[in-house]
């Protein structure tokens, strides 16, 4: 499902902007926006301008000290007000401090206000520096999103919402709300295939919405069949994939723009149902299984902006897709599978299948494609989810400058990481003695997600390689900030900005 919401820049209105709207909506020059959003700094004080007043029963002040407002980013209340013949609500919403951030949440709310058709006038960015009119702007269109098949919301969901930005002048609006509007899609498409339900999506259905969605991008696609995969010696995916009877697939995104000088090979997991399979997860541990696939899907989105946005280095993604389902022919614990390049893996739980595929598209791109710099993104452990909850990934990584490269990116762009220690001691869990190593822990050790990282590092190479782990922030129970219930598109802003830093 695309980004509904539109944000348009209503420019040339002069220093008060806000009051020369008001004076259009009252001499019946413009129609009046169902929501007329007015901002809050931190202090709790509304922007002031005296034009408001005049429409309000007190002074914006007043009104926003009775509404106890404290300023804090998203926070919002509105009240009726008449103009002319017309009546209109002003939303007084919260802005924080203006950072990016605070201006992210702020949009978002204002987006989820207006979605459904209603539209809205803000006044919210008074700074019109490109990030901040870039960070509202996307927030508004992130806040804007929602996934549903129920019959009984079409017609809302086809009636978009708007917002016009009141601006002084034109400087920089449009090249901002380009910029938000192409991270926005991006995020969306990959919420869009993390929500869509498994009974439509399998690892097929996934490469060709791959396709789709890089169409005509500078994108080349290629999707190694089962027998390829067998050919080839992808057993890691092969194993994963035997138990359902919809085949495994590796899904290659190839982006080459002339002139690029370094090679960045980005990995996602791409597990579109995961049952456990004979390691059987519980029915409530299954009920957000549809988004297991979340960090191929971010990958995927990544893939479809790069052109948009002029990424100059040479790009290609990785997504291994398979289903993990229980059957006659489903793996075992206490199977022995090699991985590509001939490593040997005991398994001993079936329901740590994503580290065995990402082992192999790590292994495949080591060996072959000669990256510069590699980072795999995957909903891999419920150890990270309970060590940072869901507002952080965790982030592993072999080399400092490609670690703090990534969490720059991601205080930027609201994807957040915290690194974790690649502690090399903890790799003795990992022992086996029928194979190379095993997948998972011998002994118990709690140490799960370190455990995770320290057993793909194995097929990562030599090159820098860093490993996202989004448990956690992958998938949201609510509607928070930015984010929006179910998948939430984690690691897409992130390796967008980091990508446009090289």
């Amino acid at each position: 499902m695309p980004i509904a919401t539109e944000v348009t820049a209503l420019a040339g209105l002069g220093p008060r902007p806000l009051s020369a709207y008001l004076s259009a909506v009252a001499s019946g020059t413009a129609g009046p926006a169902d929501l007329i959003a007015v901002p809050v700094e931190g202090d709790g004080v509304p922007a002031a301008d005296p034009a408001l007043d005049e429409f309000l029963p007190s002074a914006a002040a007043d009104v926003a000290s009775a509404f106890r407002l404290t300023g804090q980013p998203g926070e919002a209340a509105d009240t009726a007000v008449r103009i002319a013949d017309s009546t209109a609500r002003v939303l007084f919403l919260g802005v924080g401090d203006r950072s990016p951030e605070a201006l992210r949440r702020a949009g978002a709310e204002l987006g989820r206000r207006i979605a459904g058709g209603r539209s809205a006038a803000a006044t919210v960015v008074a700074d019109e520096a490109q990030p901040g009119v870039s960070a509202f702007a996307e927030g508004i269109l992130l806040g804007g999103y929602r996934f549903t098949l129920a019959a009984r919301d079409a017609d809302e969901l086809a009636r978009p919402g708007a917002v016009q930005l009141l601006a002084a002048d034109e400087r920089e609006q449009s090249a901002a709300l380009s910029l938000a509007a192409t991270l926005a899609s991006a995020v969306a498409l990959a919420r869009h295939l993390g929500n869509e339900p498994s009974d439509r999506k399998s690892p097929q259905w996934l490469a060709d919405a791959a396709a789709m969605a890089t169409a005509d991008r500078d994108v080349q696609v290629r999707t190694w069949s089962e027998a390829e995969l067998a050919q080839v010696g992808f057993g890691g995916i092969l194993a994963v994939g035997s138990g359902s009877v919809r085949p495994p697939r590796l899904i290659e995104l190839s982006y080459c723009p002339a002139g690029a000088r370094q090679h960045v090979v980005l990995v996602g997991k791409g597990i579109t149902f995961d049952s456990g399979g004979l390691s059987l997860k519980p029915t409530e541990g299954m009920q957000l299984m549809k988004t297991d696939m979340a960090g191929g899907a971010a990958i995927i989105a990544v893939a479809s902006a790069l052109a948009s946005l002029g990424i100059g280095c040479r790009v290609t993604g990785l997504v291994a897709a398979a289903e993990n389902m229980p059957s006659g022919s489903a793996y075992r614990p206490g199977d022995v599978i090699t991985q590509y390049g001939g490593r040997t893996v005991e398994v001993l739980n079936t329901d740590a299948e994503g580290r065995l595929v990402l082992a192999d598209a790590l292994a495949y791109a080591a060996a072959t494609l000669q990256p510069d710099l590699m980072v795999d993104v995957a909903t891999l452990t419920g150890a990270a989810r309970i060590a940072l909850g869901t507002s952080h990934a965790a982030l592993y990584a072999t080399d400092d400058g490609l670690a703090d490269g990534l969490i720059a990116a991601g205080l930027a762009s609201g994807d957040r990481l915290w690194r974790m220690p690649l502690e090399g001691s903890y790799a003795r869990a990992l022992e086996s003695p029928v194979a190379d190593l095993s997948h998972v822990a011998r002994d118990g050790s709690p140490a799960g997600s370190i455990l995770a990282a320290l057993f793909l590092r194995e097929f990562a190479g030599d090159c820098p390689w860093a490993h996202l782990d989004i448990a956690g922030a992958g998938r949201s129970a609510t509607d928070a900030g930015e984010f929006s219930k179910g998948a939430t598109g984690f690691g897409t802003r992130l390796l967008l900005r980091w990508l446009a830093g090289l």
